[in-house]
């Protein structure tokens, strides 16, 4: 798959939150505009900024290249008027997509937040990529909160393929896992959406993860489930057989299981618990 790249000047870094996110962070921030991972299921396709789009999502990516710069001016700004700053980074795109490896926007951000670091960053990303950054994150976690929220949807690989085949294995995810785990950095498994998985998931987090959140598409695309049925995700379940999880209380069973395995605390579920206090 052919992929647009534009390198841009952005007006600005950080998003007030607002909605789904307006729980506790302050601020989203998106190094990017577009996503390659490009997964079926993404709420983005379905906002503005991909809707008055003519190229389809997953096949362009604007690259903000004075990200680090206006994130200094921007935070520089917010420590003036003493307001916090708690940070959700990505809401809209993936800070590690693959356009990563060669422009290190995202490197170049957590480089400016060593020198003016949020109050809390959680960084979630579906890439392995994020390890290359483990030397920064031990440094920031020595000036700030930090989470790395691995988005792990299942323990499936035939199930990524189906709903995100661009995206990188759930054996790499997990490998990412347990390599900041074992650095100190602290780690979230987010089971975001839910997709069917096995009964031994939960044995294949535990020690790799400090926490573990849970989302589904019907509560967690930010319009309860309109955004995901216009995508179409209640028939691609069907014409899979997977109609059983794509159910209203889905979260209400997987919270249990998980449970099950983990301590209650560690285990949280959309929305409200969404904050990593």
């Amino acid at each position: 798959m052919s992929i647009e790249i534009k390198e841009i000047v952005s007006k600005s870094i950080l998003s007030e939150t607002r909605g789904y996110l307006d729980v506790g962070f302050t601020h989203s921030l998106n190094p990017y505009s577009g996503c390659a991972f490009s997964c079926a299921y993404c709420y983005v396709r379905e906002m503005p900024i991909q809707r008055f789009k003519e190229i389809p999502w997953g096949e362009w990516v604007d690259i903000k290249t004075n990200a680090a710069e206006i994130y200094r001016k921007e935070v520089g700004s917010l420590r003036r008027r003493n307001k916090p700053v708690r940070l959700f980074m990505s809401s809209a795109t993936d800070p590690y997509q693959p356009i990563e490896r060669k422009t290190r926007i995202t490197r170049g951000i957590l480089e400016a937040m060593l020198d003016a670091p949020p109050d809390l960053i959680q960084l979630q990303t579906r890439s392995p990529l994020v390890t290359r950054d483990i030397d920064l994150l031990v440094k920031l976690k020595e000036a700030c909160s930090v989470l790395v929220s691995m988005t792990v949807e299942t323990d499936r690989e035939d199930m990524k393929r189906l709903f995100a085949p661009y995206a990188p294995g759930i054996q790499l995810r997990l490998n990412a896992l347990r390599e900041l785990h074992e650095a100190g950095i602290p780690t979230q498994a987010a089971i975001s959406p839910v997709l069917p998985f096995t009964p031994e998931f939960p044995k294949r987090l535990e020690g790799i993860v400090d926490r573990i959140w849970i989302d589904t598409l019907s509560i967690g695309d930010g319009t309860m489930g309109r955004r995901s049925k216009r995508l179409g995700m209640p028939e691609l379940f069907e014409a899979n057989g997977l109609s059983d999880w794509y159910e209203r209380d889905t979260h209400e069973r997987v919270e249990k299981f998980f449970k099950k395995s983990f301590p209650a605390e560690m285990v949280r579920v959309s929305k409200d618990e969404a904050f990593p206090m």
